[in-house]
């Protein structure tokens, strides 16, 4: 079986060396090479022609965003950012970055064997990237008007890991902002959960916040899942309220996209639309059958506008899937089932 070759891209020597090292322990991987700057790299990915490249954001020369942004258009190229914690993360991603990773602090072995692990897994997965729809998705249109009479008791519910950053983002900017209340979990890391919160609320026409216990959901709001909390929704009167908690991690992840769907199958039944966007894995396919079970409408985002197409397949393939659609007309689809 073919090794994954990666260019690891960092101005710290030190830190080179310790993503080479941490990467090469997997047997399906190869750090083929590393560089200090994008101009270093440059080089190296027209020599190596890698598979995938780690790359920091702030860098001497050039920084890593405007790297991402002149390289992908020539070369095909799935980038893993590993950065220190900042917006700045987002802006790569829009560039065309295909996941990220937080610099470490660590304090102890432990801490920095955890980090090695979900580098390795963010690697893995970029390398199965769609990276001709990451880099040329298409510009979604408001051409429809807002559902005029929507159930006040109707509740969305959406699920996405990699690659949904950017799939949220520009489902948010095509839909009316006057729809029922939304409940969003996206694989993140803690702290990036509100800032990918306060950049929706920014760049969409929605109310978009972090979640938190004792929040009503309320009409034209959306909330994200914290990045190291489970959410789920309570029905107290005609009304739903959110909490969130601590826990194991399920299918792998806390917050877990499952723990929101099971819950909004159960208060909500057949009031909820459950959409499962792009990501790797399995996590919310159980929990969207359940919804589909109760009478919800469930959605997913079909394969050639998905990053990686594996929880929506999960889900598909599992028979939670009422109806498939790009990202360009789930919008549409979404506003005619309300």
């Amino acid at each position: 079986m073919r090794k994954i070759r990666v260019l690891v891209v960092d101005d710290s020597l030190l830190f080179r060396e310790v993503l080479s090292r941490g990467l090469m322990m997997d047997p399906g991987i190869e750090v083929v090479a590393t560089a200090e700057d994008p101009f270093d790299a440059r080089d190296k990915i027209l020599e190596l022609r890698p598979d995938v490249m780690t790359c920091d954001i702030e860098m001497p020369k050039m920084n890593g965003i405007d790297f991402i942004q002149r390289l992908l258009p020539q070369y095909a190229l799935p980038v893993v950012v590993i950065s220190t914690i900042s917006h700045a993360v987002f802006d790569a991603l829009n560039a065309g970055a295909v996941d990220f990773l937080a610099k470490p602090n660590v304090q102890t072995l432990q801490q920095m064997q955890l980090f090695i692990q979900e580098l390795i897994t963010k690697v893995k997965t970029a390398a199965k990237a769609n990276l001709v729809q990451h880099r040329a998705s298409p510009a979604l249109s408001r051409a429809w008007p807002s559902p005029a009479a929507a159930a006040e008791d109707r509740l969305i519910a959406v699920g996405a890991s990699t690659g949904g950053t950017e799939a949220i983002h520009d489902l948010l900017k095509s839909l009316p902002d006057d729809l029922p209340g939304m409940l969003i979990v996206q694989h993140i890391p803690p702290v990036f959960s509100r800032m990918f919160a306060e950049r929706l609320n920014q760049f969409s026409g929605f109310t978009v916040c972090e979640a938190s216990s004792g929040l009503y959901v309320q009409r034209g709001h959306v909330y994200i899942a914290p990045g190291d909390q489970h959410m789920k929704v309570k029905k107290i009167g005609d009304r739903y309220r959110i909490e969130c908690f601590h826990g194991d991690k399920v299918n792998g992840h806390c917050p877990s996209v499952d723990v929101l769907f099971d819950s909004v199958a159960k208060e909500a039944g057949a009031h909820g639309i459950g959409i499962i966007l792009t990501g790797m894995g399995y996590d919310g396919a159980k929990g969207l059958m359940s919804m589909r079970r109760k009478g919800a409408r469930t959605l997913g985002q079909d394969e050639a506008s998905c990053v990686v197409y594996g929880m929506p397949k999960a889900a598909y393939q599992l028979g939670a899937v009422e109806k498939q659609a790009s990202l360009t007309h789930l919008p549409r689809v979404l506003c005619s089932m309300i």
